[in-house]
């Protein structure tokens, strides 16, 4: 079984993020959910984007992201939904060890996250997208994302979901949250765990 470290999204350690952790627990996995925003928590993206800009940025958060996994072993799986993804992402690309990467509702090429250098070789990445996020980057993001994975010689898997929303795994944000496509997106993840699991 995988020690996976799932990162919040900007609206922080939301009772969503609790919910993904123990569906992954119930099939085994260790899962660590590190609060980066020290207790804050909030309901709306504007007011969080604010908190986040106010409070060191990038540069903090990258410096939180860091922290939180330095009494952690280097065997990770990491994971994120939102802005937690750039933080999966951003210690994937610098941490050594990493084994696989899911990223929900996130992806940026790596000059995005001010990280020199290639995507480590065979670090397997899975993405998740609702086809009408309104957070979603432009498409030349995501496909020079998809470049940098598969340069490396790593496996890359996209799914897209013909919904809206930009958290849409989360059942206390309901005008965003679309159950039939969150199970459908977990049934994915456990399955490239699995695939994960079975690599020597």
């Amino acid at each position: 079984m995988a020690e996976i470290i799932l990162f919040h999204s900007v609206l922080g350690l939301r009772a969503g993020v609790a919910d993904a952790a123990e569906r992954l627990r119930a099939a085994g996995h260790t899962v660590h959910t590190p609060d980066l925003y020290d207790g804050e928590v909030f309901d709306d993206y504007p007011t969080a984007m604010a908190w986040v800009k106010s409070n060191g940025g990038f540069a903090e958060l990258a410096a939180r992201t860091r922290a939180a996994v330095a009494e952690l072993p280097e065997a990770l799986v990491y994971a994120g939904f939102s802005n937690g993804g750039c933080s999966a992402e951003l210690l994937a690309a610098t941490r050594p060890g990493a084994r696989a990467v899911v990223l929900l509702h996130a992806a940026l090429p790596l000059e995005a996250l001010d990280v020199q250098g290639a995507w480590p070789a065979d670090l397997p990445v899975q993405v998740h997208y609702a086809a009408e996020d309104p957070f979603r980057d432009e498409q030349h993001y995501l496909d020079a994302f998809e470049a940098e994975v598969l340069a490396s010689g790593s496996g890359y898997e996209f799914f897209e979901y013909p919904v809206s929303g930009h958290l849409f795994t989360d059942p206390g944000l309901p005008e965003e949250y679309h159950p039939e496509a969150a199970e459908t997106l977990f049934s994915r993840v456990l399955a490239f765990l699995e695939q994960v699991d079975r690599r020597p």
